[in-house]
């Protein structure tokens, strides 16, 4: 296959010894100018330090960085939150939900810069490949991409080594990590090394964000998170912005070991996979957020929303954030976070979020209705008509059972031939 004519292409790019050898490679093979893009998503600073110099040094025509974290929270992670997605009932989605943010923000500079290629580091195993390139072609198809790990013969560290080596590419390369990592400010995210074998505990050096549960605090923290209309904006009655709220819950789950979650899932891909997880704040979140729905929202609204959790966390995994669906989903969601508001208390303690209170203006709870006591609201012997209608279908099918196929109760079983077509 003939690979397309580009002239300038704009390449996700974090620095490290993968995208600093992609550069390079481009201009060989593709002839054509290279933007280096990076998104600031809440990773940390020494993974941002120095990176225009390291992109113009490996070849790069252009350096070019986004603070996105404001964004990410109040767009894409607190609506994920709202909706109450969880991937396989496990993993909070940090990495899956940045990607369409990233893609976005890449497809902005490619209309800016008059590029017409974006690239990208991921390999033809993983799930992110997929996120981006659909990504992509939702807000414009016709710009070609680039998967050089699809395309290269490259197959290892070493290679790559060797590659920018013989270019005379500086590289600043670290001890050799047996973990693949990603962090943003929502979560961090761990695989390799011993993590590919299942039956092996992940060991302590693994983890990064948060303190392993047995090491935390022995007594535990009691906060306060209040919410308006959905959005958290509170912890322990003190307002905070998006960006610095979920970065002192983060603080404070990190401290107490909230978040972590060791998994073996199912890959868009096809394969399994074991990793790793750590999201600190968004497990208190999550906690905090569904308490106060408890209260607010009626019975056949919760257990309907509770349906399409799983649904919106799929299409988010596979990469169909830019699809009608999403958007129907968020309006839904939206439309159920009206009387969300409220507060949750909450005690933190070794790796556990345990809810001790909640408290709404707009709660459905009401104690004269709860209560075992004699109210005038609500009569008991309404109860008896209630379970006869609601039992009904039993009742009849029960009746047929005692009573032979024939009759139910001394009744004749209707005759519904007459009914039928000749």
């Amino acid at each position: 296959m003939s690979k397309p004519q580009v002239k300038k292409a704009v390449l996700a790019y974090s620095g490290g010894l993968d995208t600093s050898v992609i550069i390079p490679w481009m201009k060989e093979n593709y002839n054509c100018e290279v933007i280096a893009y990076t998104a600031n998503v809440g990773q940390s600073l020494e993974e941002v330090e120095g990176l225009e110099k390291k992109a113009l040094n490996s070849g790069a025509s252009k350096f070019v960085i986004e603070d996105l974290r404001e964004e990410l929270c109040t767009d894409y992670l607190f609506p994920m939150m709202q909706s109450g997605a969880i991937y396989e009932s496990r993993y909070l989605l940090g990495t899956s939900i940045a990607r369409p943010l990233i893609a976005k923000k890449m497809m902005d500079l490619v209309e800016k810069e008059g590029a017409d290629a974006v690239a990208h580091g991921c390999t033809g195993k993983g799930n992110d490949q997929v996120r981006f390139e659909l990504g992509f072609k939702a807000f414009n198809p016709k710009v070609h991409v680039i998967a050089p790990w699809r395309e290269w013969s490259l197959r290892s560290r070493e290679d790559c080594i060797e590659y920018a080596g013989e270019r005379n590419i500086p590289l600043q390369i670290k001890e050799k990590g047996i973990y693949s990592h990603d962090e943003n400010i929502w979560h961090l995210s761990s695989e390799g090394g011993e993590l590919e074998d299942p039956w092996e505990n992940a060991p302590n050096g693994v983890f990064g964000k948060i303190n392993p549960p047995w090491d935390a605090p022995d007594k535990g923290e009691t906060i306060t998170v209040g919410f308006e209309h959905g959005v958290p904006k509170t912890i322990n009655g003190v307002s905070f912005e998006p960006v610095a709220l979920l970065e002192e819950l983060n603080e404070l789950g990190r401290i107490h070991g909230i978040g972590r979650e060791d998994i073996v899932e199912n890959r868009l891909v096809g394969m399994k996979s074991r990793g790793v997880y750590e999201t600190p704040g968004g497990t208190i979140l999550y906690k905090a957020h569904h308490e106060i729905e408890t209260l607010v929202l009626d019975g056949e609204t919760l257990h309907f929303k509770e349906q399409l959790a799983p649904k919106y966390a799929e299409l988010v995994y596979n990469g169909r954030y830019f699809t009608p669906r999403r958007e129907a989903l968020d309006a839904f969601v939206r439309e159920t976070q009206h009387n969300v508001s409220g507060e949750a208390r909450l005690m933190l303690y070794k790796g556990n979020v345990l809810v001790m209170g909640r408290r709404s203006p707009y709660s459905l709870y009401r104690e004269e209705l709860a209560t075992f006591g004699q109210d005038d609201v609500y009569d008991q012997s309404d109860a008896d008509g209630f379970i006869n209608l609601y039992g009904l279908p039993i009742k009849v099918r029960t009746l047929i059972e005692m009573g032979g196929e024939t009759s139910l109760d001394g009744y004749k079983a209707p005759n519904y031939s007459r009914f039928k077509r000749d």
